[in-house]
C-alpha cells in the first residue's frame, strides 16, 4: 500500500481546492472503514470465495501531527494488525472502549467476534460467533454498537429479527416487537436505551428498549419508483453539533432525501432530491453521513465514483433541487471510463471537513476540502 504520485492535469487544477488530499492503494478494496481510534481504522475485503484481510492501519503522521510540526517521516498508512475472515465482510463495527470487532455478511447467518491482539502480536483473531438471522445476499445481517454499552450488540435483517444480544452469554436480551418482514437497510443507537432502525422501503422505526412495546414508526416514505430503496444516517448528540433540528437524515437511490427530527417522528421536517445523474443500482453501497462537527452539512455517495457534500440550512419541507457543496471526483477520475463505485466514506471524528473514502478499484482517499467563501 503507498501513496500514489499524482502529476496528472485533474490534480494540479484540482489540488487547489483541498487543503489536504492523500491517495492509497489498497490490496483489495473495502466497503467498511471503521474507526477504532483517533488515530486508528479497520478496512476489510468484500470479495467472494476468497479468504479476506482484516486490517487495522495507523494513519500516516502527517494527518494526526499538530500544525507546524514540519516534515513528517511516516506518510503511508501503517499495518499494526491483521487478520483474515473466510467470508466476505460486509459490515464492521469496533466495540468503543474494548479490543472487540464484530463482522457480518451475506455468506453466513452470524455475527463473527474478532479480538485485536496484544501488543508482542500484530494478529486479529476471530474469537466467537453470534447467531444471526439473515436471508440471503441482498438481506444480510446489519449490526450497531454504542459507547455507552459495549457488551451488546444490534443487529438485524428484516424488522422482525431485530434483536440485542450480550456478548458473552450470546443471549439475545431485546427483541424489537414488530412482525413486518420488511428488510433493513441499517440501524444506529441512539444512546444505550433507544436506536433506530430503516427499511429498505424508506420506514423508520424508533425504540425504547426500557418498554418491551415502545415502538414508534414514521410514516412510509412514498415509494413512487419500482425497485427504489432507501438508507439512513443518524446526527448523535455527542457529535458535537446543535441537537435542534432534524437529526435523522433518509437517503433513497433515486437521490430523494429527507430530514426527520426524532422529538417529532411523524413526518419529515425537510425534503430535497439531490443532484445524481443516474439511480443507485448498488443500492447496499449507498452512503448518508452527518458531518460530525459542521452543522447542517452531511454527505452522500454510493452512486458513483464521487462523494457529494451538502448543506442542508436552507432546505425546506417541500422537496426541492440542490446542489453540492463539494465534490469529490478524485476516485472516478483515476479510473476514466470504468464503472467505478465509491463503497464507504467517513468523517474525520476530529477535523471539521477531513473525509476517508474508498473505492472499488481498491483506492483509498484521504481529503481535507476548502470551505467556499462566498462572494456576495
Amino acid at each position: 500500500m503507498a501513496e500514489w504520485d499524482w502529476e496528472d492535469e485533474w490534480f494540479l487544477e484540482s489540488i487547489k481546492l483541498y487543503k489536504d488530499l492523500h491517495v492509497f492503494e489498497l490490496q483489495d478494496p473495502t466497503r467498511v472503514i471503521e474507526w477504532t481510534g483517533e488515530k486508528n481504522i479497520c478496512v476489510a475485503g468484500y470479495e467472494s470465495f476468497k479468504r479476506n484481510e482484516i486490517l487495522q492501519l495507523l494513519l500516516p503522521q502527517k494527518l494526526y501531527a499538530k500544525e507546524n510540526q514540519g516534515l513528517c517521516p511516516e506518510r503511508d498508512f501503517k499495518v499494526e494488525h491483521g487478520g483474515f475472515s473466510d467470508c466476505p465482510v460486509y459490515s464492521l463495527k469496533h466495540l468503543p472502549n474494548t479490543s472487540l470487532l464484530l463482522t457480518s455478511g451475506p455468506a453466513e447467518n452470524s455475527i463473527q467476534v474478532w479480538e485485536t491482539a496484544a501488543e508482542d502480536s500484530d494478529a486479529i483473531k476471530p474469537i466467537s460467533n453470534i447467531y444471526a438471522e439473515s436471508k440471503g445476499e441482498n438481506n444480510w445481517t446489519k449490526i450497531a454498537t454504542t459507547s455507552t454499552n459495549s457488551s451488546c450488540v444490534l443487529h438485524g435483517s428484516a424488522v422482525n429479527n431485530i434483536h440485542i444480544t450480550e456478548l458473552e452469554s450470546k443471549k439475545s436480551v431485546y427483541k424489537l416487537g414488530e412482525n413486518s418482514s420488511d428488510a433493513i437497510s441499517n440501524l444506529n443507537f441512539l444512546d444505550c436505551c433507544t436506536f433506530l432502525v430503516c427499511t429498505v422501503k424508506g420506514q423508520l422505526y424508533l425504540a425504547d428498549t426500557r418498554e418491551a412495546q415502545s415502538v414508534m414508526k414514521s410514516r412510509a416514505t412514498p415509494s413512487t419508483l419500482s425497485g427504489e430503496r432507501w438508507c439512513m444516517g443518524v446526527k448523535h448528540e455527542l457529535q458535537g453539533v446543535s441537537t435542534t433540528g432534524p437529526s435523522v437524515a433518509s437517503l433513497s437511490s433515486e437521490g430523494r432525501m429527507t430530514l426527520t427530527d426524532v422529538r417529532n417522528f411523524s413526518v419529515p421536517v425537510k425534503r430535497a432530491n439531490c443532484s445524481i445523474q443516474e439511480p443507485g443500482s448498488n443500492w447496499d453501497l449507498m452512503c448518508i453521513a452527518w458531518a460530525p462537527l459542521l452543522d447542517d452539512s452531511l454527505s452522500i455517495s454510493g452512486f458513483n465514483g464521487t462523494v457529494q457534500i451538502y448543506d442542508s440550512k436552507a432546505w425546506h419541507v417541500s422537496a426541492a433541487e440542490v446542489e453540492p457543496i463539494f465534490i469529490h471526483k478524485g476516485h472516478a477520475i483515476t479510473c476514466p471510463g470504468e464503472a467505478l463505485l465509491v463503497t464507504a466514506h467517513v468523517w474525520h471524528p476530529c477535523k471539521p471537513r477531513t473525509l476517508l473514502s474508498s473505492a472499488s478499484d481498491g483506492s483509498l482517499h484521504v481529503w481535507d476540502w476548502k470551505e467556499i467563501q462566498s462572494t456576495d
